[in-house]
């Protein structure tokens, strides 16, 4: 689990910066610099210094579910059959490869985890599997469509000086 982050406020060219790298990971230097209005050297030094303060902290390919035969995705709220048990059910369901987020939240439940399966039954499954390993009782909601996701956010920016 993350503790607490301090934000980042941007200058505008920053924030434009990772917006950019946002959308497409693999601009080069010289083709962020021509969509920035800065050099090749000096694209190349923001980004440096953006990886350093930790607002851009990696790179990597993005994968359609679908095209892998993943059709469904669902969200399980999960709650602890004993709540007296220890809070350690992203430990317990760590090894489920189909759980592709796990988020700690508040209210009734005290993790709602997005998962990705083939089919209905393979969700049953799963759902049977995530009770069974985390001592825990489930609530799921399927996805109809995915209207947009993974969207980057937006970057608090200040005014340049």
């Amino acid at each position: 689990m993350t503790g607490p982050v301090h934000a980042t406020v941007l200058e505008p060219l920053d924030a434009k910066i990772v917006r950019l790298l946002a959308e497409d990971g693999r601009l080069s230097f010289a083709e962020l610099g021509r969509r920035t209005g800065l050099s090749t050297s000096a694209a190349h030094q923001r980004v440096r210094r953006l990886e350093e303060r930790g607002v851009l902290t990696g790179y990597a390919a993005q994968v359609d579910p679908a095209k892998l035969g993943l059709d469904i995705t669902a969200f399980v709220s999960i709650r602890p059959m004993d709540p007296s048990q220890p809070d350690d059910s992203p430990e317990r369901l760590a090894h489920l490869e189909e759980i592709v987020s796990c988020y700690s939240v508040a209210g009734d439940e005290s993790y709602i985890l997005q998962v990705r399966v083939a089919t209905p039954l393979a969700l049953e499954d799963l759902l049977a599997r995530i009770r069974a390993a985390g001592n825990v009782s489930t609530r799921t909601t399927m996805v109809l469509s995915t209207p947009y996701e993974n969207r980057p956010p937006a970057a608090p920016v200040g005014r340049e000086a």
